[in-house]
């Protein structure tokens, strides 16, 4: 029984596959909201989808119920699929979206990578995003992974230099085997501050569109993200400025990436973000949640106002570790 199942006959000019599936490292949302502003920017089709029933786990990715009035009216059900739209120069593009599977791994990757070749797909381009030591004050910055037959690739783009292993998401194992089909393939990674990586960064999203278009001559037109992310840097910005403390943080880490230039993950150690991060994330609340203009941290919460670290990240908040790993030797799944 074939994994994927194909709902359009129609011949593709060559396309671009853009890999951008959810359940892997993501911080700030930026492949998300890359692939996001990509999808509304036209009209897509859908090109193929696959097995769910083999590929998920229902307990853990349930279907949504739609009930109105006591009146089951159906379920949403989680998909995996291929679509097909259009760059502004109106050359081909598809995307693979939705979440990665809970099984079968190796077949899954061996039917994707035999659609790329019935679709004559000319090169395949992950997206994601990862915590790293990174002030928001600087241009997000991306890395790059490839298989062997695609290095040209990930060194035009910028790479981490050294060795390191990490746990790898669903696009590891298929840019191996899109490079021993012999399709080009790169991973674009945006380096996201790592105060900043548990809500969204439109500054990143931006950045991995950017970096799409120039390594697949795609164009793209990221005026939301470039609007979206000016105002998240004016609201941090703010918040900044408020701390002499938080000040002397970001030039800390100013400081370092400024000397590090080509070796970010070399960079020495820098202060833990919990403080800004849980105060940032108390400041958005309050713009969202403040009716009458008041944007003092106190009585944010209800009941008791407390506007302690304590309790604003599930289990313990502790965000020391997310983009230092090189530095301890954590491999764990905040790192990549």
């Amino acid at each position: 029984m074939s994994l994927v199942e194909r709902h359009t006959g129609r011949s593709l000019d060559h396309p671009v596959l853009v890999v951008a599936m959810e359940g892997w490292v993501d911080a700030g949302f930026g492949a998300a909201g890359a692939v996001g502003a990509m999808l509304a920017a036209g009209q897509t089709e859908l090109v193929a989808t696959f097995d769910t029933e083999e590929l998920l786990d229902h307990r853990a990715r349930r279907p949504v119920a739609h009930i109105d009035n006591g009146i089951n009216e159906g379920l949403s059900w989680p998909s995996i699929e291929v679509r097909a739209g259009r760059d502004l120069l109106g050359r081909e593009v598809c995307f693979l979206i939705g979440p990665e599977p809970d099984f079968h791994w190796r077949s899954f990757v061996a039917a994707t990578v035999g659609l790329a070749r019935d679709l004559e797909v000319r090169m395949a381009v992950g997206l994601g995003a990862f915590p790293a030591p990174a002030p928001h004050t600087r241009p997000v910055r991306l890395a790059a992974t490839a298989p062997a037959e695609s290095s040209d690739l990930s060194r035009s783009m910028g790479v981490i230099k050294g060795e390191i292993e990490v746990p790898s998401g669903i696009w590891g194992p298929l840019e191996l085997a899109f490079g021993a089909a012999g399709i080009p393939a790169v991973g674009l990674w945006a380096r996201v501050p790592h105060y900043v990586s548990a809500m969204a960064f439109p500054p990143a999203s931006a950045a991995l569109v950017a970096g799409l278009s120039d390594v697949s001559g795609l164009a793209f037109d990221v005026s939301t993200l470039s609007t979206a992310g000016d105002t998240a840097l004016r609201q941090v910005d703010d918040l900044i400025s408020r701390s002499e403390e938080h000040a002397d943080m970001v030039r800390s880490l100013e400081h370092s990436i400024d000397e590090a230039e080509g070796n970010t993950l070399d960079i020495g150690q820098v202060p833990t973000g919990d403080e800004i991060a849980a105060e940032l994330e108390r400041y958005l609340r309050s713009q969202r949640a403040g009716d009458d203009g008041d944007t003092s941290d106190e009585g944010e919460y209800p009941d008791d106002g407390d506007t302690s670290d304590e309790g604003e990240y599930p289990d313990d908040g502790d965000t020391s570790d997310e983009g230092e790993y090189p530095d301890d030797g954590d491999t764990s799944d905040e790192g990549w």
